[in-house]
């Protein structure tokens, strides 16, 4: 069951006055920025459909309750409530919101506050403090590419993420930058890797005509990403693009995903000349199918985190060629599981193509020891596993454990 309400009573009895617990469930409250497609946002989004209702009790809060993200949560007794804070987390509307989140978050008798990203962070954490919530998480989810990230109210941010108990990542890189760079505590910042549905891609047919007609006797490049900024490397694989297209002519570059920038990288496609060897998807539903009839996947981001992107190239069985930045050497060991190349360096990422490309044997390797490695150690099960067990500890040091 999803409810979106302005003024809800969650984890209450509502047939008891005194709004004591009508369970012995775990009352769990989740907050970020907007249920848009994004890789914080799904991993978000799929713990709390995954915590186990029998244990758990959800409630999903968002600065902006709107997004396709949304309708995954139909039909599960997760709720969904809005905070949204007309003109900024810093004005009078986000004040508003902040006092009002906390007289929720106390009226709810929440076991645990999880913030998944920057403004949830600077929201939620206040509030679940004012609210003397027992087990409070906040989360680093990349390396700092925000603005926020790279000006003075960084030390705010540090402040406020320092009133929580953890400070939660998804790569181990993250985690020694925030000790190094911004001083948490190391036994304050944990790290747990992003999950991936392997059921999602496994038993895909593959239908490469019906999906890209003329295709059979393609070789197809996939790029997973939104377009929003050059963060996930587009520019460099355009560019790469000619030296890969003279050696292997029947090359065809796909990219799924959309954002302000798409015009962009056409014109950038446009003007290399080669606007027959790329297809813009735009933003798909559908990134299992079109992962099952593509060749070889690329994320030439930089900057990441623990990208979803890569997660789900390996897991439907792509030779994968990522970035070597933040958590993507965690994922992709070079020449075992994917190839690493520099951020940024189009010369190094057609080099890896090529690789690639004249090794059909390297590719078969590379794609069935890549997706061994993530159904083994990447599963949503395994995360899920993770984080109750960071809830149950937490909990037991307060002395709040159900």
């Amino acid at each position: 069951m999803v409810v979106a309400s302005q003024d809800p009573k969650p984890g209450f009895d509502e047939g008891n006055a005194c709004g004591a617990p009508s369970s012995v469930r775990r009352r769990v409250f989740y907050l970020l920025d907007s249920l848009n497609v994004g890789g914080t946002e799904t991993q978000a989004v799929e713990l709390a459909r995954r915590m186990d209702p029998s244990h758990y009790e959800v409630t999903l809060g968002c600065l902006l309750a709107q997004g396709p993200l949304l309708e995954k949560l139909q039909g599960t007794e997760v709720r969904i409530e809005e905070f949204h804070p007309s003109g900024g987390i810093d004005s009078v509307g986000g004040v508003y919101q902040l006092l009002r989140l906390t007289a929720f978050l106390r009226r709810g008798r929440f076991d645990v506050v999880h913030t998944h990203d920057l403004w949830s962070n600077l929201m939620g954490i206040p509030a679940a403090r004012m609210a003397g919530i027992p087990a409070i998480i906040s989360s680093r989810r990349d390396l700092g590419h925000l603005d926020w990230y790279e000006s003075g109210r960084r030390v705010w941010l540090r402040r406020i993420q320092n009133l929580s108990n953890v400070v939660l990542a998804n790569a181990n890189p993250i985690r020694d930058s925030l000790i190094a760079d911004d001083g948490f505590a190391p036994e304050k910042v944990r790290v747990i890797h992003n999950g991936v549905d392997v059921e999602r891609f496994a038993g895909v047919a593959e239908n490469r005509e019906q999906m890209f007609p003329g295709s059979s006797h393609q070789k197809l490049i996939v790029l997973v990403g939104n377009m929003h900024s050059d963060i996930k490397g587009h520019p460099w694989l355009i560019a790469a693009a000619p030296q890969v297209v003279s050696e292997f002519a029947s090359v065809r570059f796909v990219f799924a995903g959309d954002g302000a920038q798409r015009a962009e990288f056409e014109r950038q496609v446009a003007e290399l000349g080669l606007q027959g060897k790329f297809l813009f998807l735009g933003r798909r539903d559908d990134v299992p199918q079109i992962l099952r009839n593509c060749d070889i996947a690329v994320l030439p981001s930089k900057a990441e985190g623990l990208p979803n992107a890569v997660l789900e190239y390996m897991c439907a069985g792509l030779p994968t060629i990522a970035s070597a930045v933040g958590g993507n050497g965690e994922i992709v060991r070079d020449g075992v599981t994917g190839l690493l190349v520099p951020a940024q360096d189009s010369d190094a990422l057609a080099n890896a193509l090529l690789r690639i490309l004249k090794d059909p044997e390297l590719a078969k390797r590379l794609a069935k020891e890549g997706r061994q490695y993530v159904v083994e150690n990447f599963s949503f099960e395994r995360l899920v596993r993770e984080v109750d067990e960071m809830y149950t500890g937490l909990l037991r040091r307060k002395g709040a454990a159900n």
